[in-house]
């Protein structure tokens, strides 16, 4: 019975797991929703099992669904590597690209890639995003070409490449008793609420490891499930938080945000560009990977103030309470 299962069936089926919507499936792919909801339906019968459960307007994976969709993804995944390259042996200028990337990374990839786009008018551009546990299962089934995140994955076979530092800040209200302090100690913030992301985001994975290697645990934690509402959060005066420099891009020019002076910080990492290691690359993804290692670092020294490091200084010193600046620190780096 699976033999009856057609390519755009299974093309269907995996836009539907990844809006999880019948609706933006159907508007996506340019067709009417009960077009959408009969193939799925002439899917289920091809397989002989219910792939997705239906509760109002959510949409969920079953058990055998959840299988299914990682074989579907990654034989759509093969097909599209095969169109690639036979474009390749015909001398194509364009063709497609599907570039992953974690949610940090959204608040300039987009910019970065626009660039790229007007050089290659014909090049398609799909961009996906997710946390870094939803980006290995893309890089895991063959879902994208390139991959841009942080701390590579040692449980998959990857090419990773540094294009750029990523500096990671402490933040804070404005108006907050420590905006404005120099030097802050860690532990000055021990009473704070700290605003943190969900246990699968490249973020979080950070900011644990760091405050463990600190032996610092806050008085109170609070999870959040993106960097807008921990922005947010923060400006409400919910908490501080520990975050990536490069989604504070609209807050720091409006000095909605105040960044803190914290010793030892910023935390400095690495933007890479990744892809797995078997993966064949068309033309145009490798004249994208050669673009971002070549124009990524230049772009977003440009985009965001930079961050100068500072020399530690004992931990014994004044603590930053008693030791504020005479006038504002302003909201953005100096």
């Amino acid at each position: 019975m699976i033999r009856r299962i057609t390519f755009r069936q299974l093309q269907i089926f995996c836009a539907v797991t990844r809006l999880q919507s019948f609706v933006r499936a159907s508007e996506e792919l340019h067709l009417t929703q009960p077009a959408v909801s009969m193939q799925v339906k002439q899917l289920e019968d091809a397989v002989g099992m219910p792939l997705i459960d239906r509760v109002g307007k959510r949409v969920a994976l079953t058990e055998a669904g959840r299988h299914f969709h990682d074989h579907a993804a990654r034989v759509l995944g093969e097909l599209h590597d095969a169109e690639e390259t036979l474009s390749q042996l015909k001398g194509l200028r364009g063709g497609t690209v599907t570039v992953g990337m974690v949610s940090t990374a959204k608040y300039f990839v987009p910019k970065l890639l626009a660039r790229f786009t007007a050089q290659y008018p014909d090049v398609e551009l799909r961009l996906m995003t997710g946390n870094r546990g939803t980006l290995l299962g893309y890089l895991h089934r063959n879902e994208i070409d390139l991959a841009v995140m942080g701390r590579p994955p040692r449980e998959m076979q990857m090419v990773a490449e540094a294009f750029a530092q990523h500096p990671y800040v402490f933040i804070a209200p404005t108006d907050h008793r420590l905006a404005g302090a120099t030097n802050i100690d860690l532990f000055d913030m021990r009473d704070e609420t700290m605003l943190l992301r969900e246990p699968e985001s490249g973020t979080r994975i950070l900011n644990d490891d760091y405050f463990r290697k600190c032996l610092f645990t806050p008085r109170r934690k609070i999870e959040m499930g993106s960097n807008e509402t921990i922005k947010q959060a923060v400006m409400a005066a919910m908490g501080l938080a520990l975050l990536s420099q490069h989604t504070l891009g609209l807050e720091l020019k409006h000095r909605a945000i105040a960044i803190l002076d914290v010793a030892d910080t910023p935390i400095m990492r690495t933007w890479h560009i990744a892809h797995q290691t078997e993966k064949r690359h068309s033309p145009v993804a490798k004249a994208m990977r050669d673009f971002v290692l070549e124009h990524g670092g230049d772009f977003l020294r440009s985009e965001f103030a930079p961050v100068r490091e500072k020399p530690a200084k004992p931990r014994g010193s004044v603590s930053a309470e008693r030791r504020p600046r005479k006038r504002a620190r302003p909201a953005g780096l100096a």
